[in-house]
């Protein structure tokens, strides 16, 4: 049998941003029905990349780190976002969705910068550190 042929850019992309979002989507539903930021998502968005990475036969090496590197970090950003937008557009009346659109980004990352303790950084920043390891 031939070696599997290995994807293309784009379809590796393409995944690669659909299971960063789904795993922020993940996160935020977690940390809403939690009452917690919840940051130990972070390695669940990191085992999403590593693993998408692999199956879209991404070759080993830097390249594939940096993508699932990125792919966590993206995961990170907008799960975090949607976690202040879902908590601020509560108190406004507003769905998330609605709160996520509405919100600057200035005063969502000053929000993000509150909510987060250093446990959560250190969360995240092991998740990074994860997502780089295991995407090599």
């Amino acid at each position: 049998m031939p070696p599997a042929r290995p994807a293309s850019s784009a379809f590796a992309l393409g995944w690669l941003l659909l299971g960063s979002l789904g795993a922020a989507a993940a996160w935020v539903l977690v940390a809403m029905a939690l009452d917690a930021q919840s940051s130990w998502m972070a390695l669940v968005a990191a085992a999403d990349a590593a693993l998408i990475v692999r199956l879209v036969r991404l070759r080993p090496g830097l390249a594939r780190a940096a993508l699932g590197l990125a792919s966590t970090l993206l995961a990170v950003v907008a799960a975090n976002w949607g976690i202040v937008a879902a908590w601020l557009g509560g108190y406004m009346g507003l769905l998330p969705w609605e709160s996520m659109l509405k919100l600057g980004s200035g005063f969502a990352w000053l929000l993000v910068q509150l909510s987060n303790s250093p446990a959560d950084m250190a969360w995240i920043l092991l998740a990074l550190v994860a997502a780089a390891v295991a995407s090599r």
